[in-house]
């Protein structure tokens, strides 16, 4: 249904150098460094995109949830997260919301509320 999202962010850099981290162990990587944008997802298809914006503003209303090919990806995208400067908003672990919902939750140097999911059984 959705195509693609993009947010904004007040440093293009920074926000470059903590997405290629966290989004390396679920299997996504920069596709596309524009001045102004950078688009994250599978080769060739990038669907996440960061851009810089002079009248930067962070939606609190968005949350954005990655896909995780298993459940060690959400642990090391819970790491980097940590270790890229966002703020731990849930550690890694299973959720009620399904059987096999294991996720963490994190807010972004941005204030972006972002989260890695794994629905597959250990």
């Amino acid at each position: 249904m959705i195509d693609h999202v993009s947010i904004s962010v007040a440093d293009l850099a920074r926000a470059t150098r903590f997405y290629d981290a966290v989004l390396a162990p679920l299997g996504y990587r920069r596709e596309r460094t524009r001045p102004d944008h950078v688009g994250y997802g599978k080769p060739d298809d990038p669907v996440f995109w960061i851009e810089q914006r002079a009248a930067h503003r962070t939606e609190l209303s968005g949350h954005y949830a990655f896909a995780a090919p298993d459940r060690p990806a959400v642990d090391a995208f819970h790491r980097a997260a940590l270790a890229g400067g966002a703020q731990d908003n849930g550690a890694p672990g299973l959720r009620h919301y399904h059987e096999h919902y294991y996720a963490a939750f994190v807010i972004d140097p941005d204030g972006h509320r972002i989260e890695a999911v794994c629905r597959r059984p250990a």
